[in-house]
């Protein structure tokens, strides 16, 4: 029987493999000190347990029964997405109409994907702006899409924030979507009010869409300065459709719920509208049940509170160790910290996880070189303090005798 050769689209070999497989190849085979408990740091997957009523809701034979005998709506319940309005209005002061400017998805991981795939406009000259480093899916959705990334670096020079000044004004001509992710993953550094409204100004003027991930809103250090949002941002100008604006947030990190693979996306009713229509054909509605425990879980804050004190005391704890060993820079938000490296990131990663037997991600894996050929990523890892606290102080100080047997 002769095979068939199927061609290949050109866009499917750009992609790279994601951060986690390039790791599993550095350390293949990496001998690991048998004393030592392995202690992971390199995987954003939170490790605090659940809420007890979101576990005891699922657990319902009864409820459980009945969301099982029907199909999901795509659009969401008027439950779950009033409960999601609501949250907005109280976290961020941004009226939201239920019906028109909340759209439920499956996490925010398949929405900041599928969201691509519905805006781009396929044009060859199309272009998608992304923080650098980044969550690979940025780059993914916009390859798949027929458009090609440019990366706006995040550098030690500029306080790990993105410099959009040196974005020539080709590209802005050319952009479709401006991906943000404030706070953001793996520099913890939050967009300000400001440079969010500089960037709505440039929306308007080049008519691109901004989609904003801030799935680590929650998660920040300071109770007195919580991130802010692009909506509040818009609605603080003016732009009180959000016009140009969307956001994604996620119970993933919030609420310690990956495996519900829960979010939303909120924000310019005109194009949430478009992007409803596409996922009516992409078959990917939230499960009853999962809508739900959503509702719930969005209506509740003292969980959230009580989340984001765990994290707040790990901070303090490692940051004790690693700073007389680390240039520290503390960030504003998410649970990572982007440490830079004595040494090469990827020696310091092998190094660390055959020495020390703990795993952190190495920058270069999180980045892309620029059009100089620098890539942000070097010479940094991303640890992410997702462990238990006792865990996180000892991978700290494993860290510290690593770098100690450098010297």
């Amino acid at each position: 029987m002769q095979s068939t050769d199927q061609k290949v689209p050109d866009r499917f070999a750009k992609l790279e493999p994601y951060p986690f497989a390039k790791l599993a190849t550095l350390t293949a085979g990496c001998p690991t000190p048998k004393n030592l408990e392995h202690i992971p740091l390199s995987l954003g997957e939170p490790k605090h347990s659940p809420p007890d009523f979101v576990v005891d809701y699922l657990a319902d034979r009864e409820r459980l029964r009945a969301h099982l005998a029907t199909y999901p709506a795509t659009k969401g319940s008027e439950e779950l997405r009033a409960s999601i309005a609501n949250w907005l209005q109280q976290r961020f002061a941004t009226p939201i109409d239920s019906a028109t400017q909340v759209l439920p998805v499956a996490g925010t991981r398949e929405a900041l994907f599928s969201f691509a795939q519905a805006m781009l406009s396929g044009k060859p000259n199309a272009r998608v702006l992304m923080p650098n480093p980044f969550y690979q899916i940025y780059e993914g959705a916009s390859l798949l899409g027929n458009a090609s990334p440019y990366f706006v670096n995040n550098d030690a020079s500029d306080g790990y924030q993105q410099n959009f000044e040196g974005v020539p004004t080709q590209i802005w001509a050319d952009a479709e979507i401006v991906y943000l992710c404030t706070p953001g993953n793996p520099t913890g550094q939050i967009m300000s009010t400001r440079q969010l409204q500089q960037l709505i100004e440039l929306a308007h003027k080049h008519n691109f869409i901004i989609a904003s991930d801030e799935c680590y809103s929650e998660i920040y250090l300071n109770e007195a300065a919580p991130p802010t949002s692009l909506l509040a941002a818009s609605e603080a100008m003016g732009n009180r459709d959000y016009e140009r604006c969307v956001v994604f947030h996620s119970l993933s990190k919030r609420s310690n719920l990956p495996g519900l693979r829960s979010g939303f996306v909120a924000g310019d009713a005109q194009i949430l509208n478009r992007y409803f229509n596409y996922r009516t054909y992409h078959g990917c509605a939230m499960s009853a049940h999962h809508q739900a425990v959503s509702a719930l879980a969005w209506s509740d804050e003292n969980h959230v509170f009580e989340n984001r004190k765990l994290y707040q005391r790990k901070f303090a704890v490692v940051e004790k160790i690693l700073a007389p060993h680390f240039p520290i820079q503390q960030p504003a938000g998410g649970f990572y910290h982007w440490l830079q490296t004595p040494i090469d990131e990827l020696e310091f990663a092998k190094g660390l996880l055959s020495e020390q037997n703990v795993t952190v991600m190495p920058g270069s894996y999180l980045a892309r070189a620029d059009n100089q050929g620098n890539n942000p990523g070097t010479n940094h890892v991303r640890v992410a303090w997702v462990a238990r606290l006792e865990d996180c102080q000892e991978a700290a100080s494993r860290m510290v005798e690593y770098v100690r047997s450098l010297d």
